[in-house]
């Protein structure tokens, strides 16, 4: 094919539309699927079974579909699903799922992952997400749509991230966030709402004044956080402020991030 370079290595069974192009170097393995117009730029191995979206472009250096960093991987069948017009920058890692973990990694669609992030098993991302430099994103773990995460930050196993959160550079994410939370310092803390994410996609105002009527109350109510949630979720009439309490009173495999 005229899209791929003579020195790409591509296996027998690897299903690659005529529109794709594959530069220097690349590896593709056996059960992998690149969709219309992909673009794997030089030097990206992708493998296992992998299917990567239309439109999305892998920069050099990225192992894309590789087996879980995980010990109890045993060699399972499993998958790594990424949507479209993804951008996956230089020495990215992305893994399959593993068989404990619902056995696939799922990535959404018009997500930036720059530079050295890692993309672990059974990983559930969302859409227009930014992943930004050398973050680590750990096993089982949920981004909603709209999410960034600050560069060289690391979100532990089993965190659930609601839509539109932002998480601050150098952040450590010992538990769940909640949608439109902004979370900063070393251990991260839920510090406030991302309100600039907000006022950029457009959010009325009267939305923004509930939703920050509302954190207050999580962070300032009487009884427990869930105890004021459950009122909250009585009292408000705001579609925003009702995702973050649905997301707070949902089944989670961690705690909460609370107000300080």
């Amino acid at each position: 094919m005229g899209n791929i370079h003579p020195s790409a290595v591509i296996e027998e069974g690897a299903r690659i539309d005529p529109t794709a192009m594959i530069g220097p170097f690349c590896c593709v393995g056996p059960q992998v699927v690149l969709g219309a117009g992909v673009h794997l730029k030089s030097h990206v191995v992708v493998t296992g079974q992998t299917d990567v979206g239309d439109e999305t472009v892998i920069f050099p250096f990225s192992v894309i579909g590789e087996i879980p960093q995980d010990l109890k991987f045993k060699g399972e069948a499993t998958q790594l699903i990424i949507g479209k017009r993804n951008r996956i920058r230089e020495h990215v890692t992305m893994n399959c799922g593993t068989e404990g973990g619902g056995g696939v990694t799922r990535i959404g669609d018009d997500n930036l992952f720059m530079a050295g992030c890692h993309i672990a098993h059974d990983t559930m991302i969302g859409n227009r997400c930014v992943i930004v430099n050398s973050v680590a994103i750990a096993g089982h773990c949920i981004l909603e749509d709209d999410v960034i995460v600050g560069g060289l930050s690391g979100v532990h196993q089993f965190v659930r991230i609601g839509r539109g959160a932002i998480i601050g550079a150098v952040t450590m994410v010992t538990n769940d966030v909640i949608p439109y939370g902004l979370v900063q310092a070393p251990r991260g803390e839920l510090d406030g709402l991302n309100l600039v994410g907000l006022k950029r996609r457009g959010v009325a105002r009267s939305d923004i004044t509930a939703l920050r009527a509302a954190f207050q109350m999580l962070a300032q109510g009487e009884g427990t956080f869930h105890d004021r949630a459950r009122r909250l979720k009585e009292e408000t009439t705001s579609d925003y402020v009702r995702e973050i309490v649905d997301f707070i009173l949902a089944d989670s495999d961690r705690h909460f991030l609370t107000p300080g």
